[in-house]
């Protein structure tokens, strides 16, 4: 962790304090470097086709370095309730949020990439205390929002082995630490590979899971996307229309980079404040497209405004986690290619499942895919706005289906 943070001696439970407290040297450096700024020039085409472009890159960095105020990261995160506690060797840092009303059903939510703790702030009011937002007592959550190893405020793993697997182990110890003998967990993005995984191994207390990205297709249309197999013949229109966006998401230099070398990346990503967030701004399409309108048009979509996606660069750059975080695709493709070595496929998921799809999304996951991974599917509902960062952008949605699609495991 570069920032500073403060953490208590340990409890008896080994679950420690934690409060912020950002540097000004590290502020006053930040500064330095966006005024330093090199630009390259600008693209030679009308559109994004050959990545972020200049005019969304310079009215960013321009705001982040004027009209951006840097005391609000700190201030924002320290007004929850931060813990850090040590598991399997490395500190994960995370936000816990007890419900005031009795029987909430405890949550853990896993971000993903290149997100944070930060995409998931607008929620926790809505899930823990639904009264205050029109909605019955009866649909509050105790909420567990850690920070993935190597993202944010957690410690950066120092050994290789921290694949998805390893990582949803962690959180089910977290839980059990945290005293809940029965809680669900919600995951999209990396977080839906963790909370997928999860629900494979089936801790004790895991009663059951919601995503809203579907990470893990069925294995026809996943070995034409990640393995060059021919495209499954039969495909519906749905099906058809879901798989072109699937397969060029996974086409993406991010992707490749992160997943072969995410070392080489790193430099550009600790060292550049503009490199990190070009490179974190070239996700998706959708999600680009809102980020800069908010930052060119001052026109946000929902809960994505300019100074809550500079709050989520913001950490990355003073954390130095560029480098780690993006070690999670590379753990991913080798924790993927062993599997395949050794002809394993995931077992079936026997705990009940829930699936959301946002518009926005990368792909709309059809309920067809939904059902043959997992037979269990137990909610399966298709909203009108969001896309894949959907609790960051439409909180209020998201929430509504956190109630809806865990109402049947009160």
């Amino acid at each position: 962790m570069e920032a500073s943070a403060s953490a208590e001696s340990a409890s008896a439970e080994g679950v420690r304090p934690f409060k912020i407290d950002i540097p000004d040297e590290q502020i006053k450096d930040l500064r330095t470097r966006i005024e330093a700024t090199r630009w390259p020039g600008k693209e030679i085409v009308a559109d994004a086709t050959q990545g972020v472009q200049l005019d969304t890159t310079q009215e960013l960095i321009r705001y982040w370095g004027s009209d951006y105020d840097m005391s609000r990261l700190e201030d924002r995160l320290n007004a929850f309730p931060q813990f850090v506690t040590e598991i399997d060797g490395v500190d994960i840092h995370f936000i816990h949020v007890r419900s005031r009303h009795e029987n909430a059903l405890p949550l853990i939510i896993s971000h993903g990439w290149p997100g944070s703790v930060i995409e998931l702030l607008e929620v926790v009011g809505p899930l823990t205390d639904p009264n205050a937002y029109g909605e019955s007592a009866d649909d509050a959550f105790d909420l567990v929002l850690p920070s993935l190893p190597g993202y944010g405020f957690s410690e950066q793993p120092a050994s290789v082995g921290w694949d998805p697997g390893r990582v949803a182990r962690a959180l089910a110890e977290l839980m059990n630490r945290l005293g809940y003998t029965r809680y669900v967990a919600q995951g999209g993005d990396v977080g839906a590979a963790v909370t997928d995984t999860m629900a494979i191994q089936a801790p004790d207390g895991l009663a059951g899971i919601h995503l809203n990205f579907l990470r893990r297709p069925p294995l026809e249309v996943a070995a034409a996307i990640f393995g060059g197999a021919p495209v499954p013949e039969g495909l519906t229109e749905e099906e058809r229309a879901a798989f072109g966006p699937f397969r060029a998401q996974f086409m993406k230099g991010y992707i490749a980079e992160q997943g072969q070398s995410p070392q080489t990346i790193g430099y550009s990503l600790t060292d550049s404040p503009v490199g990190l967030a070009a490179w974190m701004l070239d996700h998706d399409t959708d999600s680009y497209e809102k980020i800069s309108r908010a930052f060119v048009d001052g026109e946000p979509a929902g809960g994505l405004t300019r100074d809550r996606i500079l709050d989520n660069i913001t950490l990355y750059w003073l954390t130095r986690t560029g480098t780690s975080a993006a070690r999670m695709y590379w753990e991913s493709l080798r924790a993927a290619a062993a599997a395949a070595a050794a002809g394993q496929t995931p077992p079936e998921v026997s705990l009940p499942v829930a699936f959301t799809v946002f518009p926005g999304e990368i792909f709309r996951a059809p309920r067809s895919w939904a059902e043959r991974v997992y037979p269990n599917l137990s909610y399966f509902n298709e909203v009108d706005r969001g896309g894949h960062f959907a609790a960051w952008e439409e909180p209020e949605i998201f929430a509504e289906e956190m109630r809806a699609a865990f109402s049947p495991l009160r």
